[in-house]
């Protein structure tokens, strides 16, 4: 999607625009910074395309009033930082917000068909139209990267003198002119056409530039460009394959994307005062040591008591894992969510809180005996809720889920305290799964095996994109993970219908290890959808029921089936099974795992096994 093109500013108080340093070129939704034109990400304005810039000089450049701190303990802690910020908004009277550099560099004249940097046209101040013939340049269609993240102008000239004349490639300079130029015969690679005006080498066309080692038969390799940066970052030298990309791909740039509900005793803002104490606190086991420390810092003029104090350094050596507090980044967020699914199951009922409690829990007032016979138990309304999502990183040419540690890229180009996040307040329903039926048939033979192709297929997958097998991460993919995740998407497209929520504007949470078995759908968005109740009101017994058994008869029936069915593999790299876009996928925002690992067999079963399908006492009914 490409942001609305710059608006006129709205002057000051005093008749003056609001001050700035720097022109505006567009402006994006606060959530958009986060998860579709963050840093490092490619943004088209008009007839115009620039990177947002790194983080390294956001602390003088994003106005504390307009990127308030965002305080999440839980979170901040896994993510190693102080606190979050909100991107800066885009309203009329905003100052600077979000810097972006021009990328990429090389451009080109429709009218005289130069293929040039964009300055060695000769464009007016703060236009992009070509010096000679005043018409719009068209910034190149074409840009490389590698999956370390690294960003780089796609090599026309090294592509236009392929070979020299006795085939070998050339590498020196020709002081030839670029052009480029579209035949119109076609809209494929074929029809675009480069060439150089030396006459050395004959015009080629750009087909062929995509193939994965197209850019390797050339000798090329990665520099380490990294352009959001600046010119401060120098290049570092990678060595790692280029991969062509078109510039508006989404393999340029995807979010990894951490998050975290606010659950108490953080969940009240009482800790926030402290927010920046939190890590030097808990150097100390002993009360008077932690009341010595209070006293020098706050000279007497704790916002808190001793006794909250210590009780929510108690509430978060709970959340060690396995009591360690060394423990690696996905074994501490397992804890995170370990922490939430026990809050969800438990509850925290409003009455029992002040106003300023964000997250609220109850258990229905009817009978959940309606949902005995689907093996579905602990329905709770999740009245009120607060999710913090923060852009840890980004990743590209492989999804953030696929790709280890080395391939996520930092946000700059020097470590810093904070992360930009967003928060999201709304509603939603958590449901269990009764875990004595679920384990009788999660250890079914054909469920184990079933699940296994699945799991194979995906960890083949993370295995490659690791290039060191070794260093992979291990296939989340197992029988109930998989069945809570089509079981959440079916749930979605059902109450997208009963509700009257868009599905893009629902989102799921999945609990699935040995000890969990739970999923919780809630409103994902951050407008007045999120929290107007009719969410939560699907989570009464009865209503439910009907919602389950309502999805699962919907999911018995594919309009590409067959062969939805049948299927030995589909979606990304053969990770799904029974599943396509018409029955159980979803908007991307709504899925934690970019749908893959989904099967609806596993809900309904096949016509040939009907007792794979964990619901297949509801599909007979």
């Amino acid at each position: 999607m490409t942001p609305p093109p710059a608006r006129r500013r709205r002057a000051g108080a005093n008749g003056d625009a609001p001050a700035r340093t720097l022109p505006r070129r567009g402006t994006v939704r606060r959530a958009q910074a986060i998860t579709t034109y963050g840093v490092g990400s490619l943004v088209a304005v008009d007839h115009e395309s620039f990177v947002v810039s790194g983080l390294d000089d956001a602390d003088t450049s994003w106005s504390p009033d307009e990127s308030p701190r965002v305080y999440e303990r839980r979170l901040a802690r896994i993510l190693d930082v102080d606190h979050f910020r909100l991107p800066p908004g885009s309203d009329d009277t905003s100052r600077d917000g979000m810097r972006v550099r021009r990328f990429p560099l090389m451009h080109s004249c429709p009218e005289c068909t130069e293929l040039r940097r964009h300055r060695d046209f000769g464009p007016p101040p703060g236009r992009s139209v070509c010096g000679t013939c005043e018409v719009d340049l068209v910034p190149s269609r074409f840009i490389v990267a590698c999956e370390a993240g690294h960003l780089g102008e796609f090599p026309y000239w090294q592509w236009v003198h392929r070979t020299g004349e006795r085939g070998a490639p050339r590498t020196a300079g020709c002081g030839g002119d670029l052009r480029l130029r579209s035949s119109g015969r076609t809209s494929s690679l074929r029809s675009i056409l480069v060439s150089c005006t030396c006459g050395a080498a004959p015009e080629v066309s750009m087909e062929g530039s995509f193939r994965r080692n197209a850019l390797k038969d050339l000798g090329l390799k990665c520099r380490g460009d990294r352009p959001w940066l600046g010119t401060s970052a120098p290049a570092q030298e990678c060595g790692l394959p280029l991969r062509t990309l078109q510039r508006g791909s989404s393999a340029v740039w995807q979010p990894v994307l951490k998050s975290a509900l606010s659950i108490p005793p953080w969940s009240d803002g009482r800790a926030d005062p402290l927010a920046e104490h939190w890590d030097a606190l808990r150097e100390y086991d002993r009360r008077e040591h932690v009341e010595i420390y209070l006293k020098g810092v706050f000279k007497g003029n704790c916002p808190m008591s001793l006794d909250d104090v210590m009780a929510f350094l108690a509430a978060e050596r709970e959340e060690d894992p396995d009591g360690r507090e060394d423990a690696n980044f996905d074994h501490r967020y397992r804890a995170l969510r370990n922490k939430e699914y026990e809050r969800l199951r438990s509850g925290n009922d409003e009455s029992d809180h002040s106003r300023d409690e964000q997250f609220v829990c109850e258990t229905p007032l009817a009978d959940a005996g309606a949902l005995e016979p689907l093996g579905v138990t602990g329905p709770m309304l999740v009245k009120k809720l607060r999710e913090v999502r923060a852009l840890k990183a980004f990743t590209r040419l492989a999804d953030p889920d696929s790709a280890t540690d080395s391939h996520e890229v930092p946000l700059s180009g020097s470590p810093m305290r904070w992360l930009p996040a967003m928060v999201v307040h709304g509603e939603g329903v958590f449901l269990r799964l009764d875990e004595d039926r679920l384990h009788s048939w999660e250890n079914a033979v054909a469920v184990a095996a079933r699940v296994e192709r699945m799991r194979t297929a995906h960890q083949r997958v993370l295995d490659q994109r690791a290039g060191d097998p070794s260093r992979a991460a291990a296939s989340p993919a197992t029988a109930r993970m998989v069945l809570l995740h089509t079981l959440a998407h079916t749930l979605i497209d059902q109450w997208s219908l009963d509700a009257g929520y868009p599905a893009a504007a629902l989102r799921e949470r999945l609990y699935a290890d040995d000890h969990m078995a739970g999923v919780l759908v809630y409103t994902a968005t951050s407008d007045s959808a999120g929290s107007l109740g009719g969410l939560v009101a699907q989570g009464e017994p009865d209503r439910l029921a009907a919602a389950i058994r309502s999805a699962v008869h919907r999911a018995e029936w594919c309009s590409s089936d067959p062969l939805c069915m049948e299927t030995e593999a589909s979606g990304t790299d053969g990770t799904n099974l029974a599943a396509c876009h018409a029955c159980v996928m979803l908007p991307e925002t709504s899925c934690e795992h970019n749908n893959i690992l989904l099967d609806r067999a596993l809900l309904v079963g096949t016509p040939e096994e009907p007792d794979l399908g964990f619901f297949a006492g509801v599909v007979g009914s």
